[in-house]
């Protein structure tokens, strides 16, 4: 039996195989990811690796739940917390994912998961001009995940975009500027 607080982790050398199956073929990269998370189910990489295959999918509501697994096993989980955040921020949910991203806060200053995370909690209140200053420090600290820069560039690129909107006096929602970078991440791909 699992122990949660140690839990028995995917060897390195399977979960490597298992990205190249996943860049590969995607339906095959997830039903090994699926028979990888049979034999090692409290593994939080491979849950986040699903939440990330269903995102991109765009099943959020399971996308959602895999996040929520990473961070239950391993809530020092950075990248997985974060993701959690940003998908329950994109579904509306905003109490919940300010409770999933506030222990980003505790980071170091120069930490790029703080930034990311300070940026949403900016977007949450409508600051705008925060949110692109932030979530652009955070990029610039970033080296470790270069596709998140990216997800942030979109979302900068949204806020600007629905800046002029404020300018020109129409309404400006959360939600609707993480809707539409989501739209525009999945027209990417």
């Amino acid at each position: 039996m699992a122990n949660p607080t140690n839990p028995v982790l995917c060897p390195a050398e399977r979960v490597k195989a298992l990205l190249q199956t996943m860049e590969k073929s995607p339906r095959s990269g997830l039903l090994d990811l699926d028979t990888a998370l049979r034999a090692y189910p409290d593994d939080p990489r491979l849950h986040f690796l699903k939440g990330s295959m269903l995102a991109s999918n765009e099943d959020f509501s399971g996308a959602r739940r895999e996040m929520r697994r990473a961070v239950e096993i391993a809530p020092d989980y950075g990248v997985a917390r974060f993701q959690l955040g940003l998908l329950l921020l994109s579904s509306g949910d905003t109490v919940p994912a300010q409770e999933a991203l506030g222990p980003l806060l505790s980071l170091p200053m120069n930490n790029y998961l703080r930034l990311f995370a300070m940026g949403l909690f900016a977007l949450i209140r409508d600051e705008f001009e925060d949110v692109a200053r932030l979530l652009r420090q955070g990029m610039a600290l970033n080296r470790d995940i270069p596709p998140m820069n990216r997800d942030m560039q979109l979302l900068i690129d949204g806020i600007e975009g629905k800046i002029g909107s404020l300018d020109r006096g129409k309404p400006v929602s959360t939600v609707d500027l993480l809707l539409q970078q989501a739209a525009l991440k999945a027209n990417k791909h």
